[in-house]
């Protein structure tokens, strides 16, 4: 598996994660509270989502069908936060 990171931002000030599979999905242990904790790539790296945003649920749906099925998703993560904001299927 290979995990590419692209250099365009959008105006959501994002960095995408293209065609990238979810290798783990867990509480996060310094603030479970607030945030899932999200692995991806073979050599994880690690990041978050947020309980408090509105679209958590949709965005969870997508972690657990790409960490269970080995399904590839884009994955745009917020610059400087390492929050995922959004979760596009593949075109």
């Amino acid at each position: 598996m290979i995990t590419s990171c692209s250099g365009s931002s959008s105006s959501q000030n994002l960095t995408w994660y293209k065609n990238s599979v979810i290798t783990n999905v867990a509480e996060d242990p310094e603030k479970p509270e607030e945030f899932t904790r999200i692995s991806i790539g073979i050599s994880p790296q690690i990041f978050y989502l947020s309980k408090k945003g509105s679209d958590y649920k949709a965005l969870l749906e997508k972690t657990a069908q790409s960490h269970k099925k080995g399904k590839a998703y884009d994955i745009g993560i917020e610059n400087n936060t390492n929050i995922i904001k959004q979760i596009n299927e593949i075109h």
